[in-house]
């Protein structure tokens, strides 16, 4: 609760300052007066904004710049049959290709992966999906993949690099005993051959063309 103004600068409602009226009513004066002699909220809330913005800052930059580096080595690089790369000037946002493995029913496939690094990369995985659609108990209509690489295995040490590898192999063999879509699963663990002619078919309008 603010003090009340001193005394005396108040007189016959006005305010006064070197013998001049600067206010004609107390209201005015009270105004003026709790004016000069409280501290500026926007100042205070400028101050703890960034004092909370500095780390986060500080770990955006470290993300970027290993982001950086990950790019470079790809660059230089590039694992077998993928591609990546990020999407206009966002670091944060790459697109990747990945070409159907040639011992699998996705073979001659060119499937779109979209990848979205958090702040705080690489101490938390990068969110990985497919944009163009696939028939795989790992994978769902979403595009979301379900790969132990990106929960709770990931690790520092992971790259873009290795994770698009291990998706790769994923294609290729598939994990039907943890399974995003448990129907898939189902069929290729009880009639191989339905679940590869329904792979290729996929393959054939989806990811050819």
């Amino acid at each position: 609760m603010p003090s009340p103004p001193p005394r005396g600068m108040t007189r016959g409602g006005s305010l006064y300052k070197g013998g001049r009226i600067l206010f004609s009513s107390d209201e005015c004066a009270l105004d003026f007066y709790l004016l000069l002699t409280q501290p500026t909220p926007s100042f205070s809330r400028r101050r703890k904004f960034s004092v909370h913005a500095e780390p986060a800052l500080e770990q955006n930059v470290m993300a970027s710049k290993r982001i950086q580096k990950e790019l470079k080595d790809l660059q230089k690089d590039p694992p077998a049959s993928c591609s990546a790369g990020p999407v206009g000037e966002d670091m944060f946002h790459w697109q990747a290709t990945i070409m159907g493995p040639s011992d699998s029913p996705f073979s001659g496939g060119v499937f779109l992966v979209t990848i979205r690094f958090p702040p705080d990369y690489p101490f938390k995985p990068p969110k990985v999906s497919f944009k163009t659609k696939v028939f795989h108990p790992n994978i769902n209509s979403n595009g979301s993949i379900c790969l132990d690489i990106l929960k709770e295995q990931w690790s520092p040490a992971l790259t873009i690099s290795k994770v698009l590898l291990s998706i790769c192999s994923l294609l290729t063999d598939p994990n039907p005993d943890d399974p995003l879509v448990p129907e898939i699963a189902h069929m290729y663990k009880t009639d191989r051959v339905k679940y590869e002619s329904t792979a290729r078919s996929w393959t054939q309008k989806y990811a050819m063309g």
